[in-house]
């Protein structure tokens, strides 16, 4: 990878988790940074269940199915709107078709199958 290390994706309760995240995830996560011109910063990649469950039980929208379970997900970091509107353009523009928008990240993911059925294509607040 061009852009990131794997470790950078690691669950922080499991060292070298991040050797877990899907391969065409982080193909077109390296090419929205390549459109986007800036660095991302992941705080959040691969998560284990435990960790994910933590997560929830301190009242983040973590959720039972989340994407970053199979390591089709990842948070950026964002500091500023201008900051927002570059990396979100970049996912867009690399094929993201599933988008969270928060005051402080951007998760975007990969994954179109969920327990019930279909995750939609679909952009969402936090």
């Amino acid at each position: 990878m061009r852009y990131f290390t794997l470790s950078e994706f690691d669950c922080p309760s499991l060292l070298e988790s991040g050797i877990n995240m899907d391969r065409a995830f982080l193909d077109k996560l390296e090419e929205a940074r390549e459109y986007a011109g800036i660095p991302f910063k992941i705080t959040s990649g691969y998560r284990t269940k435990k960790h994910n469950e933590e997560l929830r039980k301190k009242g983040y929208k973590a959720s039972a199915n989340s994407s970053h379970l199979i390591g089709k997900a990842a948070d950026i970091a964002v500091g500023s709107g201008a900051e927002r509107y570059i990396i979100l353009n970049a996912l867009i523009k690399s094929g993201f078709k599933r988008i969270g928008i928060a005051k402080t990240f951007i998760h975007a993911d990969t994954d179109s199958i969920d327990q019930g059925g279909n995750k939609p294509n679909s952009v969402w607040t936090y």
